[in-house]
């Protein structure tokens, strides 16, 4: 069982979280979503509420909003609000200042970094970057990515070879955005899947396009949004549908086969969400199949039956 995350930890997830979102969320929300509160309501309840004192505290600016039928309260922080405003530095000072913040400790005994916020300085607009503790990965990727420098790494027991084009979070977690120089196409990992040392090029290697942005190519993937047990599912994509497939399943699906022009592809993927798994894979029609484990196969086709059945 992995360590509980530390109180900084959860005070910079939920900082991110606020972020992260466009509409307010209550604080069941937050409690369900981030890890390290206590299970009990009322503990959780005064944990949460010293965690946005917290928050407060460092100058964050947390808004409160009745949502539904106005009996609930739901919280975020607007990224217009939090904004940095022009400070009117350099490139090479923005990336400077970008190192130093990383590298600020919050108080614990861990050391653990954040970068805070920093977002819409120099003459460059960007996206706020939310506050989340550094996975081992991180620092270097950053650095690859601050001097255009092409990185080599393992993921999911793959080799992979990435410009790094972009950092951002999502859900609490960092991603690196890049063109995934074997695949060909833009593809995000999260950095702490990244496994062993990351091996970093030459400075100055590519060119970043300047309409890029590293948050479009972050999805939310319904079938890993759920709490039931994680299982690896198996499914087969007929040829001229697998690139579309695959771009969707993002960097943590694993292609066994497929390199034929008429040949299927098969892809292993990570589900925690079954119906919504099941959703994406008829969204192909018959151009794909769900091929193993045996239960989720069953799923599919009883599924696929009743509503047959049902059907005028």
């Amino acid at each position: 069982m992995a360590d509980a995350p530390s109180r900084v930890e959860r005070v910079l997830n939920l900082l991110a979280l606020m972020l992260d979102t466009q509409i307010p969320r209550t604080r069941e929300e937050f409690v369900r979503e981030i890890a390290g509160y206590p299970a009990q309501p009322e503990a959780n309840r005064r944990a949460f509420e010293r965690d946005k004192e917290i928050l407060r505290g460092m100058g964050v600016p947390i808004t409160m909003e009745t949502i539904g039928d106005s009996t609930e309260v739901g919280y975020r922080v607007r990224p217009d609000d939090y904004c940095l405003p022009d400070l009117g530095l350099s490139a090479d000072e923005t990336a400077a200042l970008r190192v130093a913040v990383s590298a600020v400790s919050l108080g614990d005994s861990t050391g653990h970094g954040a970068l805070m916020k920093l977002g819409g300085v120099g003459d460059q607009a960007a996206a706020p970057i939310a506050s989340l503790p550094i996975a081992p990965s991180l620092a270097t990727l950053f650095e690859a990515f601050r001097h255009r420098a092409v990185v080599r790494f393992s993921y999911r027991g793959e080799a992979r070879t990435l410009e790094p084009w972009g950092l951002s979070s999502k859900r609490g977690h960092w991603y690196v955005v890049g063109f995934d120089r074997v695949r060909e196409a833009v593809r995000a990992f999260r950095a702490d899947r990244v496994e062993g040392d990351v091996e970093v090029g030459e400075a100055d290697s590519f060119e970043v396009p300047p309409d890029f942005r590293a948050d479009d190519h972050i999805e939310d993937r319904a079938w890993l949004l759920g709490d039931a047990p994680a299982v690896s599912v198996r499914i087969a994509v007929d040829a001229g549908h697998a690139q579309g497939a695959l771009a969707a399943l993002g960097s943590d699906a694993r292609v066994e086969s497929g390199a034929g022009a008429d040949a299927d592809t098969i892809v292993e993927v990570t589900v925690t969400n079954r119906p919504a798994f099941r959703s994406f894979v008829l969204g192909f029609l018959e151009h794909a199949e769900i091929l193993d484990p045996p239960d989720v196969r069953a799923e599919m086709i009883d599924w696929l039956e009743a509503v047959a059945a049902g059907a005028p």
